[in-house]
């Protein structure tokens, strides 16, 4: 099979194109290599992928229209697993324009490319940041998500919004994946794990928004992949007599659903900081702070949909995953021997 990579650059992409390359398959990946955090480290992964034969890297932004429709013309992929996006939800505050050109036009040039080369599947990052308001827990993909607190979470429900209509107009079958808080080796510099490990070792201290009583689903990066390669695998079709009225918002009368992708287990935000400790073998000196605007008290996947569709379930523990985070960490940037 051939597959389109996008964001292969970046955590989850780099991740997912070597675990494609270990089955076989040709990839194709993209990213435009931008500097929303340092791209000494995406430039990193890339080295680690260059040796894999069945990979070949473009270097291209999704807002580029032509370049997108040449690059599908041109490929003609069976797959297409579409992660690159403007992330963060603390920088959409400051900049809204940067999530409008990746999350928005670029997504539907994914889409506008799907549909003129007939793509036999599109799975594509969406987020757990959707849920915005919501209090329920477990987050179920059956839960309304029409309350975004954050642009880049309003991008998110966007993008499952476009998608269906794409699945709808086009029968093209498309997959969306609400991911809950990733971490592993290779993880990303704006995310609360690597920050605190880097914070830690450097003896820096470390803010600890709403004094610490927050807890997130985190999930290591390997279940993640896992799941992602198995719903690439899983075309959706129509749902039988499925009407608005009637019907769940995960999925359609076109071939089209939504699936959290999680741990399915919340960890106090203490705890996980306790954990990292641990790992290091260092305390760190905490500054308790107040919420920040656009975060969320507490996520937590409904992963029953997954389970049901795939027969997976994440398997790896926090110790276990941290501890691998902490000595990948150590080792890249040859520091806390």
């Amino acid at each position: 099979m051939k597959y389109l990579v996008t964001g292969a650059a970046g955590f989850i992409g780099f991740h997912v194109v070597r675990a494609l390359a270990n089955q076989g398959h040709e990839i194709i990946g993209l990213d435009n290599l931008n500097a929303y955090y340092d791209p000494a480290l995406k430039l990193a992964r890339l080295k680690e992928l260059a040796p894999i034969q069945e990979f070949s890297f473009v270097k291209l932004d999704l807002a580029d229209r032509e370049g997108m429709a040449t690059l599908f013309a041109e490929h003609q992929f069976d797959i297409v697993i579409h992660l690159a996006a403007q992330a963060g939800v603390r920088y959409s505050i400051d900049n809204p324009m940067a999530y409008a050109d990746a999350n928005l036009v670029g997504h539907l040039t994914v889409l506008e490319g799907c549909r003129q080369t007939k793509v036999k599947h599109l799975v594509y990052a969406s987020s757990s940041s959707v849920y915005g308001l919501n209090t329920k827990t477990p987050f179920s993909c059956d839960d309304s998500v029409d309350h975004p607190i954050s642009l880049y979470a309003a991008t998110k429900k966007a993008n499952e919004l476009m998608s269906h209509t794409y699945s709808h107009l086009y029968n093209l079958p498309t997959s969306g994946l609400r991911f809950f808080t990733v971490y592993g080796p290779w993880g990303r510099p704006d995310m609360a794990p690597f920050k605190f490990t880097k914070k830690i070792i450097d003896g820096e201290s470390i803010d600890i928004y709403n004094n610490g009583n927050l807890s997130r689903d985190f999930t290591y990066i390997d279940d993640i992949v896992e799941g992602i390669i198995r719903v690439a695998g899983k075309i959706p079709s129509s749902t039988e007599n499925w009407t608005p009225e009637s019907g769940s918002v995960k999925n359609s009368s076109a071939p089209y659903c939504l699936y959290n992708i999680g741990n399915g287990n919340p960890v106090q935000l203490l705890d996980f900081v306790q954990t990292i400790e641990t790992a290091i073998g260092i305390t760190a000196t905490k500054n308790m702070k107040p919420m920040q605007p656009g975060d969320v008290y507490k996520t937590w996947a409904d992963t029953a949909d997954l389970f049901e569709a795939v027969d997976y379930k994440p398997s790896v523990d926090l110790t276990t995953g941290v501890t691998k985070f902490v000595a990948w960490y150590k080792s890249f940037y040859g520091v806390g021997k």
